[in-house]
């Protein structure tokens, strides 16, 4: 174990002042690149060091990789004994707690975790069994109807409220919403399922309800630390507030300034108003940035210091020298393209290697040029913020199949598995699963069932290889196997051009199972934290990442680029609050970098199948001159794309019309009730019109059956 002199030694002071203080609530505004990190570490192995318990410990991290790679640094110093503090996310934590306790509210404790897509095939079924036929309710699409649900936990608001709040135009139709909520939620504790918001929502209503349980968990976790604070909600503020009602030993650790994930339901105010939350609390400062160099700071307090509400904080290197960030004026996107192709072809020829060259963007569409120019020139990448592996439609059938063992009320995960047999059609599925779920031995009724269709065979190999899992001796990643096997005819029909690849990735998925003993562990995690594909093959390449899917991570060489108004900050951004959260989006982007950082403007860009100008995005004017390298091409040539593009515009035969008197003119911005907010690009015709949105690109819509407003 280290000594206190050494551990003390490798903290600076205000790391080394959040170490030491142990009772009291504490907040530490960390910057970018000032060691938070290191600061949790050093503090969970000073509280080891001093005799408290590691169980006694509750770390909460926004990955459950953050916490094992923190509680791995911590061993280094004092022991493997580290690994005995709970760790995790908010998610997987109250997941663990409501495994134990779920039957004190009503729950059984072998519940299925959904996804996304399951909450939506179980929406589906919701309204077919209300009878409600979405095209004479004037209903949302399924995908707004769950983000409104997911909106009610994550503000702990209830339906009209949030209606009254976000979405008043629905007002009309809250009794037929208040019918879905309930029977879904209804739905869900009959069948032993929940959702990912249900883990917060059902651990709070535990301590709530539970006094006695509140108090336990709250003596038992007497130090409770939470990383990345500005991404929590207010309800995991709330289980916050819950587990600590007994000692108030709580640190937060977080950056305002990187406050990013609204649309997940973060809440940037948590932690603002923390000091309130916890009256007497001590705020601590981490400005010593350990990243990057001096000049590329300088450009990152500039973004932010035009932030509106915000702790004032100006980081300083600890690292000598650098360049300026450089800033290139593309021409247009091609143009761009090509200058980052360039710089990165000569970045791997001067020895940099390509997984520390990242180039980042807006939206995921906003790569696609670069692609195709980094694809002509031979170099390899990955693209972040696109499927997880758990996504994948293969990976989910192997384990609806794994979910039906642990969970055999699982009314999904049945009616997935049971579509993989041949020539078994919906209807038959319903009289399967209502003969077999009202068994008490679900397998052996599927086993005994009595027909004589041409299907049954099959059905029976089926019944039979759950009974062999249900066997709960078997490891998880023989059931895996054996599923594997079962589901291999399956996968080679189906995935004609692909099957070798896909079954390469379902042995990843058994792979990932060997370190786990439980089943139900194991499916919760995988749900929970899924591992993404490209994870699994980052080496010799670079990385090309949405800014979100970038947060936490950092490299030598930083792109930033589709720099111009309507890409960052996006369209969809209208609100104060939105065009703020776009600007700590920026400034996510530009504290990734290590050494070079290029902001990346295009004066041109596509709109459709045309050109227009562009205004450079308003946070990178905000940057004084003086910070930036100016790397620009020509005047000359720009104008004369530009004038290429002005002919280019008037031979178009959708300008003949006068824009004026049309419902929906080029430039209009919208709002369309599943794509967002976006911008119209194209008249065709009368009737429809063309419409590039930030979350999905392009879209061709028909006005008549089209719910477009203007904004």
């Amino acid at each position: 174990m280290i000594d206190e002199e050494t551990l003390f030694s490798q903290l600076n002071p205000e790391q080394k002042e959040a170490v030491i203080h142990l009772t009291g609530p504490l907040l530490v505004v960390a910057g970018a690149g000032s060691g938070k990190t290191r600061t949790l570490v050093y503090r969970v192995a000073r509280l080891i060091q001093i005799g408290v318990e590691p169980s006694n410990i509750l770390l909460l991290t926004f990955t459950r990789k953050a916490a094992f790679n923190m509680l791995t640094r911590a061993a280094e110093l004092v022991g493997p004994v580290s690994h005995e503090v709970q760790g995790g996310t908010f998610h997987g934590f109250s997941n663990k707690m409501l495994r134990k306790y779920a039957n004190f509210i009503g729950y059984n404790n072998d519940f299925t975790i959904l996804d996304v897509s399951d909450v939506q095939s179980l929406i589906s079924i919701i309204l077919k069994d209300l009878g409600i036929k979405k095209s004479e309710s004037r209903l949302p699409k399924i995908t707004s109807i769950i983000n409104i649900f997911g909106k009610c936990a994550s503000h702990s608001k209830g339906l009209e409220e949030i209606l009254d709040e976000y979405y008043p135009h629905l007002m009309p139709i809250l009794p037929t919403l208040v019918d879905i909520y309930n029977a879904y939620k209804e739905y869900k504790k009959r069948h032993g399922l929940v959702d990912y918001d249900d883990l917060l929502e059902l651990f709070k209503t535990l301590l709530i309800t539970r006094e006695d349980i509140c108090n336990y968990l709250s003596e038992r976790f007497k130090f409770i630390m939470v990383d990345e604070y500005q991404d929590t909600n207010l309800i995991q503020a709330q289980l916050i507030r819950l587990l600590s009602k007994t000692h108030d030993n709580v640190m937060v650790v977080g950056d305002d300034a990187q406050s990013i994930y609204s649309f997940r339901g973060a809440n940037f105010k948590n932690i603002l108003e923390f000091p309130k939350l916890f009256p007497g609390t001590k705020i601590i400062k981490l400005e010593r940035n350990y990243r990057t160099t001096q000049p590329n700071l300088d450009c990152t307090n500039a973004i932010i210091a035009h932030a509106k509400e915000k702790f004032t904080k100006h980081l300083r290197a600890v690292r000598t020298g650098g360049n300026k960030p450089y800033l290139y004026k593309a021409i247009d996107e091609k143009d761009q393209a090509q200058f980052v192709a360039s710089q990165i072809e000569q970045y791997i020829k001067d020895g940099i290697a390509p997984s520390e060259i990242a180039v980042l963007f807006r939206a995921a569409y906003h790569s696609f040029q670069l692609e195709t120019e980094l694809n002509l020139r031979g170099i390899k990448f990955i693209k972040r913020g696109g499927l997880r592996l758990t996504e994948s439609a293969h990976i989910k059938d192997v384990l609806s199949v794994l979910r039906i063992i642990f969970n055999p009320q699982d009314i999904l995960s049945w009616n997935r598995a049971l579509q993989l047999i041949p020539n078994i059609g919906p209807k038959t599925i319903e009289k399967i699963m209502a003969e077999i779920l009202t068994s008490d031995e679900p397998f052996e009724a599927l086993v005994n069932l009595n027909t004589r269709a041409k299907w049954k065979t099959k059905l029976l190999e089926f019944a039979n290889l759950l009974k062999t899992l249900a066997d709960k001796d078997i490891k998880i990643s023989d059931m895996l196997s054996k599923i594997l096997k079962w589901y291999q005819p399956y996968l080679e029909s189906y995935y004609v051009e692909d099957f070798p690849k896909r079954r390469l990735e379902i042995e990843q998925l058994i792979a990932l199972s060997n370190t786990y003993s439980d089943g139900n562990q194991f499916l919760a995690d995988i749900s929970l934290d899924p591992p993404d594909t490209d994870e699994l093959d980052e080496q010799g390449k670079i990385c090309l990442s949405t800014i979100h899917s970038a947060k936490g991570l950092e490299w030598k060489v930083v792109f930033i680029i589709s720099l111009a108004e309507g890409r960052l900050p996006s369209l969809a951004a209208s609100s104060d609050e939105e065009i703020e959260e776009e600007r700590r989006l920026f400034y996510v982007a530009a504290t990734r970098a290590k050494d070079d950082l290029y902001f990346c403007y295009p004066q041109l860009i596509s709109i459709g199948s045309y050109m227009q100008p562009s205004s450079m995005c308003r946070f990178l004017k905000e940057i004084p001159s003086p910070l930036l390298k100016l790397w620009s091409r020509s005047a000359q040539k720009i104008s004369q794309i530009k004038e290429q593009n002005k002919i280019n515009i008037s031979n178009k035969k959708h300008y003949s019309v006068s824009l004026e008197k049309q419902r929906f003119p080029v430039g209009c911005k919208v709002r369309h009730s599943v794509f967002g907010i976006g911008c119209v690009i194209e008249t065709i015709g009368s009737k429809k019109v063309k419409v590039l949105f930030d979350s999905v690109g392009e879209r061709v819509l028909h006005l008549e059956f089209a719910k477009l407003s203007k904004i």
